[in-house]
C-alpha cells in the first residue's frame, strides 16, 4: 500500500485523534484545479505522460493531508504552514528524503502554475526548502570499458550492428534513453557532423557526432536496417528490432546489462551511465560547462531556465579536441 493510501490516511487520523474523515467540502475545487494543473503541464510545458502522473501525485499528496486531519483547505487557501506540517507528517510516516524532496518538487511547480494563471496572489511554496540530499556519483565508463563491451557484441547477429551502432551513440553524443530510442534518420545531418535531438518538453538541440558514429549509423541504415520490415509510421525511427519497430527502452536497457554481464562489469551500469560518461570524458578533459550543457540539453548551471546557446562550430571542435572517440 502506497504511504499516501488509505492505510496512510488511517494511521494520520488515529495519531491525530481524528475520526473518520467525512467528506472534504474543497473536494471539486482540488478536482477541478488539478485538472488544470495536468493539462498546462501536458499542453504547454510538452511533459510526458509519466511526468505529468508524478506531478499529479505529488500535488495529491497535499491533498490527501488535508482529508487526513479534516482540514477544509482549497489550493488557494494553503499557507507555508500547511506545506512544513505535510513535509513533517510524511516524514513521521515514513517518507525518504529523497521522496520528500520530490513531492516539494511537484508542490512547488504547482504553485508556479497557480501563480502564472493569477489564481493566487502569493506562492505558499516559495521559502520551502526540500531536505538536504547526499550526493552519490554514478558510476562511469571509460573508454576501455567500452571497448569491452562492444568487444561482447556478436557482430554475426543481424542486430550486432545495431548495438554496436547504440552503444557508440550513447557515448560519443550522451543521449537520453528516450531520446536514442526516438532518434530519426530525417534527423541525422551526418555529412555535416550533427544529430538533431528531441529531448525533454519537445526541445530539440543539435549535438556533434564524430566520425566513428557517424560511420556506425550509416552502415547499420544502409547494410542492415534497410533489409528489415517496413512498418507504416515506423519508417523514420533509426533504430528498430528484426519486426520493424522500433526500440522501447527496457530493451536497450537489457541489451546493455546482458553486455555487462558478459564482460563480468563490476559497475552498475544502464543507458544513462553512458550519458554520464559522456559528460564526464568532456569535462575531465578540459572542456567548457557552457558547451557541455548545451549538448547534454540541460538548464543552465545557476539552475534558471535559460539554455545557454553556442555556436555550433565551437561545440563540434569541443567533441573534436577532448572526447575520447572523437
Amino acid at each position: 500500500m502506497a504511504l499516501f493510501g488509505q492505510e496512510g490516511l488511517n494511521l494520520a487520523r488515529s495519531q491525530c485523534g481524528y475520526a473518520a474523515c467525512g467528506e472534504i467540502t474543497t473536494e471539486m475545487d482540488w478536482s477541478s484545479t488539478l485538472k488544470g494543473f495536468t493539462a498546462y503541464l501536458r499542453l504547454e510545458k510538452s511533459l510526458s505522460p509519466n511526468s505529468v502522473e508524478a506531478y499529479q501525485r505529488d500535488v495529491e499528496k497535499l491533498w490527501q493531508y488535508f482529508q487526513a486531519h479534516q482540514l477544509s483547505t482549497a489550493p488557494e487557501q494553503v499557507s507555508d504552514k500547511h506545506i512544513r506540517d505535510l513535509i513533517k507528517w510524511a516524514g513521521e510516516l515514513g517518507m525518504q528524503a529523497r521522496s520528500q524532496a520530490r513531492m516539494i518538487s511537484g508542490i512547488k511547480a504547482f504553485y508556479k502554475y497557480l501563480l502564472l494563471e493569477n489564481l493566487i496572489p502569493n506562492d505558499p511554496s516559495e521559502l520551502i526548502e526540500g531536505p538536504k540530499l547526499g550526493r552519490k556519483l554514478p558510476d562511469t565508463l571509460d573508454v576501455h570499458d567500452i571497448d569491452a563491451l562492444i568487444a561482447a557484441i556478436d557482430l554475426s547477429k543481424p542486430e550486432g550492428e545495431r548495438n554496436r551502432a547504440i552503444i557508440e551513440t550513447l557515448f560519443s553524443c550522451g543521449l537520453r534513453v528516450s531520446e536514442l530510442v526516438n532518434l530519426k534518420i530525417s534527423a541525422l545531418k551526418l555529412e555535416n557532423g550533427f544529430i538533431v535531438v528531441t529531448g525533454k518538453g519537445n526541445k530539440e538541440r543539435v549535438v556533434p557526432a564524430g566520425k566513428l558514429v557517424s560511420k556506425l549509423l550509416v552502415n547499420y541504415i544502409g547494410q542492415v536496417r534497410v533489409h528489415l520490415p517496413q512498418i507504416k509510421g515506423e519508417e523514420d525511427f533509426v533504430f528498430l528490432n528484426r519486426r520493424g519497430k522500433h526500440l522501447s527502452r527496457v530493451m536497450v536497457f537489457l541489451m546493455i546489462k546482458d553486455l555487462a554481464k558478459k564482460i563480468k562489469l563490476s559497475k552498475t551500469i544502464s543507458p544513462h551511465t553512458f550519458r554520464h560518461s559522456f559528460a564526464t570524458s568532456l569535462v575531465e578533459g578540459g572542456a567548457d560547462l557552457r558547451a557541455v550543457q548545451e549538448m547534454l540539453g540541460h538548464e543552465s548551471i545557476t539552475t534558471t531556465e535559460i539554455y545557454t546557446h553556442l555556436d555550433r562550430e565551437f561545440l563540434r571542435q569541443v567533441v573534436r579536441d577532448f572526447h575520447p572517440r572523437a
